[in-house]
């Protein structure tokens, strides 16, 4: 059109602020989720640690860890990486790991 309005577009000016700003809030609200969620997280796998050890008849510990990594894979970007550079570094720390919690975490199979 000549004038630059689009006559299919029924939203005005002020219409399109509003969901912009509702989209950037929205983005920044799942930003902060999840790095609430990659926190907890890595609480919960240093917290799994010393669980096991005070522990060690009753395996509470290793639910709280893998419920933690699962948190921290899935979450964060960082975490992940850190978590596959620990992997590779020791390559046995993987065959403890079952084959979905490598699916979940990392969207892939085992190596071993």
């Amino acid at each position: 059109m000549p004038d630059g309005h689009d006559p299919y577009d029924s939203h005005t000016g002020d219409e399109r602020l509003r969901f912009v700003t509702l989209n950037a809030f929205r983005s920044g609200m799942r930003g902060i989720l999840r790095l609430t969620a990659a926190l907890i997280g890595f609480g919960l796998i240093v917290l799994a640690i010393p669980i096991g050890f005070v522990t060690p008849l009753l395996p509470i510990g290793l639910p709280i860890a893998i419920v933690g990594v699962v948190l921290l894979g899935r979450n964060s970007l960082w975490g992940r990486k850190w978590m596959e550079g620990i992997l590779r570094r020791y390559p046995s720390v993987e065959r403890f790991a079952p084959n979905w919690l490598m699916v979940v975490v990392f969207g892939r199979d085992k190596r071993i």
